[in-house]
């Protein structure tokens, strides 16, 4: 099962197993991780799960599509390496994942 590593804007880690399939958000609801909200429930429709992709991992989670990338548009503080955590599909060579939490959502 792959492991997802999130470090809030405090530098607290948390490393999670996160199902194949899953979605990077998914897993942080289900695991309580502070900072994700989620309003919209995955649905590409807000930017409360915005996330920094840590660099060493921005090859393999892919670029954002249009879609995220117009709501984006509503994230604070982003950078060449946010994304929307709900848009984030967790396979098996994401194991070892690292993201960031941004120190506010939008």
């Amino acid at each position: 099962m792959p492991k997802i590593t999130f470090i809030t804007s405090s530098g607290e880690s948390r490393e999670v197993d996160a199902a194949a399939g899953s979605t990077v958000m998914e897993n942080a609801i289900k695991n309580m991780i502070p900072g994700i909200e989620a309003e919209c429930g995955g649905a590409c429709a807000c930017a409360t799960c915005h996330v920094y992709v840590d660099p060493a991992w921005n090859d393999k989670t892919g670029e954002p599509e249009p879609m995220e990338e117009d709501m984006l548009d509503f994230a604070q503080d982003v950078r060449d390496t946010s994304r929307l955590s709900c848009q984030i599909r967790v396979t098996d060579e994401l194991d070892g994942l690292v993201v960031h939490i941004p120190e506010n959502q939008s």
